[in-house]
């Protein structure tokens, strides 16, 4: 954790999100969502973005885009987020916020756009026949999904490092080229919070994604995540060791026990010693079901009112509204605009 969140958590605000695309998984879970849980008990105040216009930035259409969107908040709600202290909501609901994307993409050049490693490798992946205009701008959406609420602080992981440096680059510009009458920045440049979760693999041994179909997704039920991690890939070397440089799947199956089990990767790895494939992925299903009941019990528990889910998007969207308001009014000040 950030020595500077711990001295005094009140005096920052977090942004952070995910795309309504399909149901969240233990990479999500481990990467960001426990950790935002601990920010937010620290005092953190804490603002999480769904952001649904994002959702047709690789894609046609938006499937199925509010049964996502009520499970991202049924997610959230099951992991720990207390929503009495969050502000949760989507992109859609919040016209100013997006008014702000106009000005802000006046500040960033095409080539700038077209070099972002981030958006490169989103294209490589996307589903699309052909590369849409959102898919080059959306750093920039990013940015304004950040700065309308001048959050000052985004977890995120290496691999968005320069999505959040366009957010970084967006702020210095527009406070250099639209100084505020008196004397003050309009927005802060926020900063990355990385978290110390190493990535986790998925079960084919690339990166685990929800579009790539090799995840294990916090809504599963316990027969369905021993099938999935059965089938996840190994060696075939009988000792089980930690060392992800030369071993990368097995030495995920070990880490991921390790995380459910809170100890080192190194003292699960010698627990199974020979115990081969079959052990280690004996073990990490128990550690995995058991870390992962009480969420699922809160989870089931939220899903029985759906009606709840939609009070707390209902309410955070007013309270989004409200602060995109304010903060495009202080934009079009600055700006001269009417």
């Amino acid at each position: 954790m950030d020595e500077t969140v711990r001295r005094d958590p009140g005096a920052h605000r977090v942004l952070t999100g995910d795309r309504p695309t399909g149901p969240l998984h233990l990479g999500h879970y481990f990467g960001s969502l426990r950790n935002r849980v601990r920010l937010q008990r620290l005092g953190v105040e804490m603002f999480l973005v769904i952001p649904d216009y994002q959702v047709i930035t690789d894609r046609d259409v938006a499937d199925r885009l509010a049964e996502h969107t009520e499970n991202l908040v049924l997610d959230y709600l099951a992991t720990g987020i207390d929503a009495d202290r969050a502000t949760i909501f989507t992109h859609s609901a919040v016209p100013a916020l997006n008014q702000l994307l106009l000005p802000f993409l006046s500040l960033v050049s095409v080539a700038e756009l077209h070099r972002n490693p981030t958006v490169k490798d989103e294209i490589a992946h996307s589903s699309q026949s052909a590369v849409n205009g959102l898919m080059l701008t959306y750093p920039v959406h990013q940015a304004a999904d950040i700065l309308f609420c001048k959050a000052d602080l985004v977890p995120v992981g290496k691999d968005q490092l320069p999505h959040l440096e366009v957010s970084r680059t967006v702020a210095r510009r527009f406070n250099e080229r639209y100084p505020h009458p008196d004397g003050r920045t309009v927005f802060p440049r926020p900063r990355a919070l990385l978290d110390a979760a190493p990535l986790l693999l998925g079960t084919d041994g690339g990166k685990m994604s929800k579009s790539r179909g090799n995840s294990i997704p916090l809504g599963a039920d316990e027969d369905t995540t021993a099938r999935l991690l059965k089938g996840a890939k190994t060696d075939t070397d009988r000792r089980i060791t930690y060392d992800p440089a030369t071993r990368p799947e097995v030495s995920n199956l070990v880490l991921l026990a390790a995380l459910c089990q809170d100890r080192t990767p190194e003292e699960v790895a010698e627990e199974i010693g020979d115990g081969g494939a079959a052990a280690l992925k004996r073990t990490v299903t128990e550690a995995v079901n058991e870390h992962l009941r009480p969420i699922r019990a809160r989870r089931a528990d939220f899903a029985a009112d759906r009606g709840h889910l939609r009070d707390v998007l209902r309410a955070g969207n007013e309270r989004a509204n409200t602060i995109a308001d304010a903060t495009l009014a202080e934009v079009r000040e600055v700006m001269g605009s009417l």
